[in-house]
């Protein structure tokens, strides 16, 4: 809990200074490149975070990965992750970044899990309906999860709505479950 409210402190903050300074589609960039980067290698964040090394080896490192190849307030605010202790939570902080500016652009990820592919026709009905519903351009991101068995799961935000037989059969269960017999 602690990780996510952290984040969202420290992505609310990076994503205020983008918006004045008219960096958002910059910070989109090169947050996004610096987590795909992250999620590929952990060696950055275990340098960043280990404290048997000295924090003048941690800054001449952020430096020379850093400094000229990130617009200056996102450097800034790496140094300012790392004076502050906090270099374990960029991923997080990433994370949430770009929900924000997916949000402010108007984009919202969907994640759609379901036992088999879907078709071209569902995918589309779909995503009509998901930007019926927030009026947000959809962005679907498929998963498949054979323990549903079939139907679907979709995941919006934070909602969940849950379509899958899985959960269809659980629900008539706990109903049947309840039913006195004499």
């Amino acid at each position: 809990m602690l990780a996510q409210q952290v984040a969202k402190k420290y992505a609310t903050a990076l994503f205020e200074i983008a918006a004045e300074r008219k960096l958002i589609d910059q910070a989109w960039e090169q947050f996004s490149a610096l987590a795909q980067y992250l999620k590929k290698d952990e060696t950055l964040i275990n340098f960043m975070t280990a404290p048997q090394i000295s924090d003048r080896k941690k800054k001449a490192l952020v430096e020379t990965a850093f400094k000229g190849r990130l617009e200056v307030p996102f450097f800034d605010f790496l140094q300012v992750l790392m004076e502050k202790r906090r270099f374990q939570y960029l991923p997080d902080i990433v994370d949430y970044l770009d929900e924000l500016i997916r949000e402010h652009k108007g984009l919202a990820r969907a994640i759609c899990l379901t036992a088999h592919p879907i078709t071209d026709q569902e995918r589309n009905a779909l995503i009509a309906k998901l930007q019926k519903k927030t009026s947000m351009k959809i962005e679907l991101d498929e998963k498949i999860d054979k323990s549903l068995i079939g139907g679907m799961v979709v995941m919006l935000h934070n909602q969940i709505i849950d379509g899958s037989i899985r959960y269809g059969l659980s629900q008539l269960k706990n109903r049947l479950m309840k039913v006195k017999v004499h």
